[in-house]
């Protein structure tokens, strides 16, 4: 198990990293999430999925971070200002994280916990839960930065869950009951945005494209990693418009407290390794699809672009709840596929 400790080689990238992580700080509605059923019995289960496991960064990171040492943290006001008391999780956002919506969505858990929560009991493991760090990458010097939890030892934490659920049901329904999750991966944008554009070290040994490909092959590796240990539905999110974020704006446009529009340029890098991306993960769903394999692509770029072009129109349906999680990633294919 690594360490944590801080390298104050990097303090500067701990004020981007604050930056940018805002830009996940959006309204979140009030949701009437699905009603999940008992787990006290594993038989009785009847749900068509059995659980929600995450991997990856701050997009899907509900707090692990607490547990740590890394000056990533964000169980501080005003993050978590649309919880009920306005109480902060750990969450780089106000409200839900997207794999929450997902959870309540598939019937199995209003909120996915993190997995370091040491209050956690067995019903909160085997509903799901989230192994994602804050500030985490699929490089491996990008978790180096914040000194968070990288992808390996997100690994670990996992074959370390599987132990804990095996000791509960045994080992054949404990297998049984991973083939049956959803596991969800969302990470990569810190590996381009913090590392790669700001700290010039895998600049002057990657072009962009050779990095695209680096990246890629280290979550293609992770996925495997993923397979063997009896995951088989698999959903990857692909990059958000990068050059709309915050951080990316303040850091490298000309005018940052005058011209807050979106670095094309940017944004870009994201499409080009997202096509790349996609085009991979369905050679891999391929490859294995007699073996029972679904492997999915998450689009993330389009349904963020639109709403940065047309936020008046999701604004005024901030508060109605949200029924449309199947057209925006399409998640009923995903778990119930024709």
């Amino acid at each position: 198990m690594r360490s944590h400790h801080t390298h104050s080689s990097f303090s500067l990238s701990f004020i981007f990293l604050f930056l940018f992580f805002n830009i996940f700080s959006l309204s979140t509605p009030k949701l009437e999430p699905l009603k999940p059923s008992p787990l006290g019995s594993y038989h009785q289960r009847k749900q068509p999925v059995s659980a929600i496991l995450v991997f990856g960064d701050s997009t899907v990171d509900p707090g692990n971070n607490n547990y740590i040492e890394t000056a990533f943290k964000c169980n501080f006001p005003p993050y978590g200002l649309d919880f009920k008391n306005s109480i902060p999780t750990g969450r780089f956002c106000n409200g839900r994280l997207v794999t929450d919506f997902i959870g309540s969505y598939i019937g199995v858990k209003e909120f996915v916990p993190a997995y370091l929560d040491p209050n956690l009991g067995i019903n909160d493991l085997m509903s799901g839960v989230s192994f994602a760090s804050a500030g985490s990458g699929f490089d491996p010097l990008t978790p180096t930065i914040g000194n968070v939890i990288d992808i390996p030892t997100q690994l670990e934490h996992f074959r370390e869950y599987k132990r804990k659920l095996e000791s509960k049901i045994g080992k054949q329904n404990m297998e049984k009951h991973i083939k049956e999750a959803i596991f969800c991966v969302s990470a990569g944008t810190n590996d381009f945005v913090i590392n790669y554009f700001t700290i010039p070290i895998r600049r002057k040994s990657f072009t962009i494209e050779a990095y695209q490909h680096f990246v890629t092959y280290n979550l293609k590796q992770f996925i495997q990693d993923l397979w063997h240990e009896g995951a088989r539905i698999i959903t990857v999110a692909g990059l958000p418009p990068i050059g709309c974020l915050p951080i990316v704006i303040t850091v490298f446009s000309g005018e940052p407290l005058t011209n807050r529009r979106c670095i094309d340029r940017f944004s870009t890098v994201a499409i080009n390794y997202n096509f790349y991306l996609q085009k991979e993960l369905d050679l891999m769903q391929t490859s294995l699809a007699h073996l029972g394999s679904k492997i999915f692509y998450l689009d993330v770029y389009n349904p963020v672009y639109e709403i940065i072009l047309d936020h008046r129109r999701f604004g005024k349906q901030a508060h109605q709840p949200i029924n449309n999680l199947d057209t925006v990633f399409g998640i009923n294919k995903i778990i119930n596929p024709r």
